[in-house]
């Protein structure tokens, strides 16, 4: 039987290395469904008396979507390409949200489209789509549909390498009639192109002159903070080794959140609205910045124009100087930065600055622990239920989280241990991504427990539904420990504040209040272990339980909406507009802890303080 056009495309991308493609069939993309289906009969077949990798694995989602986000997850966790493929007309218009988080967050992934028969197009057939156009801007760097055999060769190579190398999103259209043609090799003729297989990431290092005005600029300064993202997630010991030789404190970005262990007594913690005020003094305070692999949005939260010099790197030129004017722009691997930075430095013996941090750094985890410990009014206080998981959590766990008022307390109460790993939509900030990315960590380290922290919002979104892939696959995981933890307040809570805090309005039902579903229950039904949390003190209890768990678990925690999600920061403006809120009469107000007006408006009233 001759090899079709899936056939070649299913073994060229073997060739350059995927072994997991997330995705959902239909008719626009059966040809291709099929290759996979022979690829794994034939390996099944031979696997005995071969040592080659083994085929593909086809990951069934319930969603289109959710593939996206587990093949954005699947390159943030591992490093490598991330695969999903989806059929034509809706199957690829629903790829999309799930490509922006991957393009947002500089991750490279390909997206595999089917589309209507060639003779067809431009007739509004049914699920007709121009795919192209739609992908155009999300896959910007490289979007293309086949047209002939011959073509889908360097179609294949050039979208995957420009994905790996410019880390981007790239997307691969195949009509549905191509897919089923014997597959014809490039001829050797004009107008022909004959492309390879391969890519490996260059040594990317500043010249040395750039290093030395940088570290010119580090020596000089008395007061260095650093500001670290996704780019230096593998240059943990370098991080390290060059804040203590300057004696500077760190925060982290949040999706630098795993970049440094927060043990480290000069580690602040994230950084922005969903961070720590550490973070925010060390900021106001430096007199010098170095920004290691972070795109960072909130210009507000780093120093105020002028008041610090800056060094940055990047791999990404685009980014550099782009939140704060930098003295110094660096493009370079982190990692390999900093190593050739290192000897450029000087050991400050002067240590004032680093111990005023570690005494902002150990003040402030009292004050989490505190506030955690503040009860709900008649359910449980959010912030407790990660202040119990960190203490609990396993050294090799990934944990996710979705968007919303579950990221604060992710950012700023979960402790990361050295070996973790961890992530969530970054620049897209997009609600339902936790579980899928939750997903996409297990099968990619199947011996490792993972934890995923959603809102009831991302829940009824369309997290829930993926508990049914969970259910579908988890018996084949090395260790069992995947655990969902559902924050039901029956409100979209991050949102509901922003009305309250930025807006000065009160909370609007008919757009927050949502319906209480039993998620414990619904994990029951579909075989995995649900555990359900309406006191605090048993919240310690049930991360244990669920960590011992013989199956994946759902706990549901009936949480206290009215536990405010405060910035690190407030402004007089947002005060104002918090009492502004009260006065106009929200519908929770007889609810809203004290606590919360005191942390308000104390914050900014003379001799108060936000603690």
């Amino acid at each position: 039987m001759s090899t079709t056009v899936g056939d070649f495309l299913v073994e060229r991308l073997q060739a350059w290395g995927v072994r997991r493609i997330f995705g959902y069939p239909g008719d626009g993309i059966n040809g291709v469904f099929g290759a996979l289906n022979r690829a794994q009969a034939e390996a099944k077949k031979h696997h005995k008396t071969t040592d080659q990798p083994g085929p593909i694995e086809f990951i069934q989602v319930r969603h289109e979507e959710m593939a996206a986000f587990m093949a954005s997850a699947h390159a943030k966790f591992t490093g490598e390409l991330g695969v999903c493929i989806a059929t034509s007309g809706p199957g690829a218009s629903h790829l999309v949200t799930g490509l922006y988080d991957a393009r947002m967050d500089h991750m490279p992934v390909l997206a595999i489209a089917g589309q209507q028969a060639r003779a067809a197009l431009g007739g509004h057939y049914q699920q007709e789509v121009d795919l192209v156009s739609l992908f155009k801007d999300v896959a910007g760097a490289f979007v293309a549909q086949a047209s002939v055999p011959a073509q889908v060769r360097h179609l294949v190579d050039r979208a995957i390498r420009t994905a790996l190398s410019e880390r981007k999103v790239t997307a691969l259209v195949l009509p549905n009639d191509l897919q089923d043609l014997p597959y014809e090799p490039p001829a050797r003729k004009h107008g022909t192109l004959h492309s390879g297989v391969g890519y490996h990431a260059p040594r990317l290092v500043p010249q040395v002159e750039d290093l030395q005005q940088a570290a010119d600029v580090l020596n000089a300064g008395r007061k260095v903070a650093i500001l670290v993202g996704a780019g230096a997630l593998h240059a943990t010991d370098e991080v390290i080794a060059v804040a203590e030789k300057l004696g500077a404190g760190v925060a982290k970005a949040l999706l630098g959140k795993a970049v440094l262990p927060d043990d480290l007594p000069w580690v602040t913690g994230s950084i922005g609205l969903l961070g720590t005020k550490p973070s925010y003094d060390l900021m106001t305070e430096c007199d010098t910045l170095l920004m290691i692999g972070s795109g960072f949005p909130y210009s507000e939260f780093l120093p105020k124009e002028g008041a610090a010099r800056g060094v940055q790197i990047d791999l990404k030129a685009d980014m550099l100087s782009l939140r704060y004017p930098m003295e110094v722009n660096l493009v370079g691997d982190s990692a390999e930065t900093l190593r050739a930075l290192l000897p450029l430095l000087e050991h400050k013996q002067d240590r004032a600055w680093r111990k005023t941090i570690e005494g902002w750094t150990a003040d402030w985890w009292k004050t989490l622990d505190k506030r955690a410990h503040e009860p709900g009014n008649d359910a449980v206080n959010p912030q407790r239920t990660v202040c119990e998981l960190s203490p609990r959590i396993p050294s090799n766990a990934v944990v996710t989280s979705d968007s919303g008022s579950c990221a604060n307390w992710y950012a700023r109460d979960l402790k990361v241990k050295r070996g973790m790993m961890c992530s969530l939509s970054g620049g897209l900030a997009s609600m339902g991504a936790a579980v899928p990315y939750a997903i996409a960590a297990k099968f990619a380290y199947p011996e490792r427990p993972v934890i995923a922290l959603v809102g009831d919002g991302a829940m009824q979104m369309n997290n829930m539904a993926e508990l049914i892939t969970v259910s579908k696959y988890w018996q084949g995981w090395a260790d069992p420990r995947w655990i969902c933890m559902v924050l039901n307040n029956q409100d979209l809570n991050q949102v509901t504040w922003e009305q309250r805090v930025m807006e000065g309005d009160p909370k609007f039902e008919a757009s927050q209040d949502i319906p209480s579903v039993p998620y414990h229950k619904f994990a029951e039904l579909i075989g995995l272990k649900g555990i359900y949390v309406d006191d605090a003190e048993q919240m310690g209890a049930a991360w244990d339980a669920a960590l011992a768990a013989d199956r994946p678990v759902v706990i549901e925690v009936k949480a206290d909406p009215n536990i405010a999600p405060l910035p690190p920061h407030i402004t007089l403006a947002q005060a104002k507009a918090f009492a502004s809120t009260l006065l106009k009469g929200d519908p929770d107000e007889g609810n809203v802890i004290v606590q919360t007006a005191k942390q308000v408006l104390g914050a900014v009233l003379p001799g108060h303080h936000n603690k």
